[in-house]
């Protein structure tokens, strides 16, 4: 009677009984439930995780913080800076990787503080100003000469931080060195008139220092018993060649001889060539003769009570100087030496004649340096046709020589100098700019030579470089540090 009741029976017209219904329902629910735990573990088995994909997603929508100080210093999670201790702003820069060569993102910087990168448009957090669309470059993929992040700003961004570019050159590279001196007698122009003979000083022409005479002009005359004597002497050689005028030839010629050592004797005692011949003329011996000044000058010094005086040989009655030229002493530090030697030029100039030039050339140098001052003496010659300069004055003299030639120059405000090296920036056309380091030579008057970095033709910004190179590091940083990242979660 009980088995009748549980089993299961179908009705003629296809209804189920009751009891055997009661039986199917969990063995097809068991089934489909193990249908589909096998689908889960196919469709498990057969295709492969997405993981490289979901780590770059997590990472991309990562927000970053630095410090508006420390651009370098970049962080994944609020704080303070390590450096300066200042709070972490957030730094929105690094958008959502382009997916199947799909163009990048813009950013949106602030033109006053590039420090400020955000991903949608907005105000700047620290001066409020509307923030322009910036394209965020990748890493220098354009050849080895470029040393960092090309970056890429608006034109508009451009004009508003006031980029101002010029193109290098090559050229000659003079240096400026600047000192000063004073003027002095030229040693080569100044003579001491003295007599090779004793004698008597019985008539003075010149009365005074400073008296200005020229080349064969009388200073003052001389009686000597010994110039009377050799004076006699020629007058008779000079007859005794005469009367020997029709002997042979051997007595002519030692007649000749006679007179010209007498005329030799004269020369040897600074007579002239127009006073012998004059003496020979004249046929009479000269009391006196006349001391003549040997060159156009000014009498620098005389002898007190000098006519009268007995002189002997070797007494400096007179000191006469040739002012139409000057010599000019003047310091250099040693380490100038290699841009200046003899013949080296200069311009000269003095507070006495404002806005008048001279040119100066160095005719010695010392062969010593001062232990003191460590400075070595130079002497220019500076022409004084017209007499105007003085001994005594003091010349600022400017020195320009040539420290290279066919030099790579730029202005020496383009460079941005860090302390280990030296950057420019170079303009690459588009509103692309990228840093480069270059490696430094002389300065002089605003420009500097460039040894390597540069070939002259480059486009270098001279204004806002700052703000560019500032640009460029903090991309490169956070490209780096995004880089990094991703490597770590592969």
């Amino acid at each position: 009677m009980t088995i009748q009741e549980s089993s299961p029976e179908i009705n003629m017209n296809g209804s189920t009984n009751p009891g055997l219904a009661s039986v199917i329902k969990p063995i097809a629910w068991m089934v489909l439930g193990g249908a589909i735990i096998v689908a889960i573990a196919f469709v498990a088995g057969v295709l492969p995780p997405h993981n490289d994909h979901v780590v770059a997603t997590d990472v991309a929508d990562t927000e970053f913080w630095t410090c508006g100080m420390h651009p370098e210093v970049i962080e994944e999670e609020p704080g303070t800076c390590p450096i300066c201790h200042m709070n972490l702003t957030p730094l929105n820069s690094n958008p959502p990787q382009a997916e199947h060569g799909e163009a990048a993102k813009e950013l949106w910087a602030c033109p006053m503080h590039p420090e400020v990168l955000e991903t949608e448009p907005g105000a700047c957090p620290i001066c409020k100003m509307d923030l322009v669309p910036v394209e965020l470059q990748g890493l220098d993929t354009e050849g080895s000469n470029h040393h960092g992040t090309v970056v890429t700003i608006d034109p508009v961004v451009v004009q508003n931080m006031n980029v101002r570019t010029q193109p290098g050159h090559r050229r000659d590279l003079s240096r400026s060195i600047r000192t000063v001196g004073h003027l002095d007698y030229d040693q080569e122009r100044m003579v001491s008139v003295t007599t090779r003979y004793a004698g008597f000083i019985e008539k003075v022409f010149v009365n005074h220092v400073g008296q200005p005479v020229a080349k064969g002009e009388p200073l003052f005359e001389v009686y000597s018993p010994e110039l009377v004597q050799t004076q006699q002497e020629l007058l008779s050689a000079v007859e005794y060649a005469r009367r020997m005028s029709a002997a042979d030839p051997d007595t002519q010629r030692r007649a000749n001889s006679l007179v010209s050592s007498a005329r030799q004797r004269l020369s040897y005692w600074d007579v002239t060539a127009d006073q012998v011949t004059e003496i020979e003329t004249s046929g009479r011996v000269l009391r006196t003769l006349t001391v003549v000044s040997p060159l156009t000058g000014v009498v620098m010094q005389r002898m007190h009570g000098l006519e009268g005086m007995a002189i002997r040989p070797g007494m400096e009655a007179l000191h006469v100087a040739d002012l139409s030229s000057l010599w000019l002493t003047v310091e250099i530090y040693e380490d100038q030496l290699p841009w200046l030697g003899e013949d080296s030029t200069a311009n000269v100039s003095f507070d006495y004649l404002p806005g008048e030039q001279f040119s100066g050339r160095v005719r010695y140098v010392e062969p010593e340096v001062s232990p003191s001052t460590r400075t070595v003496k130079l002497t220019l010659q500076v022409p004084n046709r017209d007499r105007r300069l003085r001994v005594g004055m003091y010349a600022t003299v400017v020195f320009k020589p040539v420290v290279a030639r066919n030099a790579v120059v730029i202005p020496a405000q383009a460079v941005i100098r860090s302390g280990e090296r030296d950057i420019v920036v170079v303009a690459l056309g588009g509103g692309r700019f990228a840093p480069r380091e270059v490696t430094l030579g002389v300065q002089s008057d605003g420009l500097i030579q460039v040894i390597e970095g540069l070939d002259g033709t480059e486009e270098i910004v001279t204004s806002a470089q700052f703000l560019i190179d500032s640009e460029s590091n903090l991309r490169a940083a956070v490209e780096k540090m995004i880089s990094a990242k991703r490597g770590h979660q592969h």
